[in-house]
């Protein structure tokens, strides 16, 4: 799988996590390209950190208007009829006040006692740490989406290694290679892609994972 590939399989298998009338948040990067696999059956309030309430997928580049509507990555954003503005600090309060069901963000690591580390990399310039800190203890669910690895290495690990963003606070982890559940047993392997093979999943995984006697196969095509 290209780099493409990969981000829209793990944007569309997300899409799959939410329920009608849930309120979700959706972080920098990859989870800014869920809405645009949302089915049009279902009715979620896609909260942005910014201050939107009620946003929806990037428009057309035809229709954009940059600088004045956009996403949490600064990408120019759509809002939904009956969606509304806020400043950031009601955002926050929304965020920070138990009001959001869900919320998807990148990791640059993540363990299996689902501590998650995904602001900064010691000696490197870091732009600003943003509302992960804030997001992933103020929302009932957080998942993680990224790629299972980065440059061959594991980014899932017994431990993190980076600075943790918060600790015992990841529920899921979608990457290309899989969906894996955060438990008080470990890492369980709720479903695989089978472009790779149990044991490719787990050669890509520091950390062990368990198989749900579940299992299944997450069968779509990008």
């Amino acid at each position: 799988m290209d780099k493409a590939q990969i981000k829209e399989f793990i944007a569309r298998r997300a899409a799959q996590e939410f329920r009608t009338g849930n309120v979700v948040n959706l972080g920098i990067g990859l989870p800014t390209l869920i809405p645009t696999f949302l089915s049009s059956e279902m009715e979620i309030v896609i909260q942005s950190e910014p201050g939107i309430v009620g946003a929806g997928s990037r428009p057309p580049k035809e229709n954009e208007e940059p600088m004045h509507v956009v996403d949490a990555g600064g990408n120019p954003s759509s809002v939904n009829i009956g969606g509304s503005f806020m400043d950031s600090a009601t955002s926050f309060g929304m965020i920070r006040g138990g009001h959001i069901d869900c919320t998807v963000l990148g990791a640059l690591e993540v363990d299996e006692e689902g501590n998650l580390s995904n602001w900064i990399i010691p000696g490197k310039k870091v732009p600003g740490m943003g509302g992960a800190m804030d997001l992933v203890v103020g929302a009932k669910k957080v998942i993680v989406t990224m790629e299972h690895t980065i440059n061959g290495n594991p980014k899932i690990l017994k431990k993190c290694s980076l600075p943790f963003t918060a600790v015992k606070c990841v529920n899921l982890i979608i990457t290309e290679m899989g969906v894996i559940e955060v438990t008080s047993q470990g890492l369980v392997l709720l479903e695989y892609n089978p472009y790779f093979t149990i044991q490719e999943i787990q050669a890509a995984t520091e950390a062990r994972l368990h198989l749900s006697p579940n299992i299944r196969k997450t069968l779509f095509h990008v």
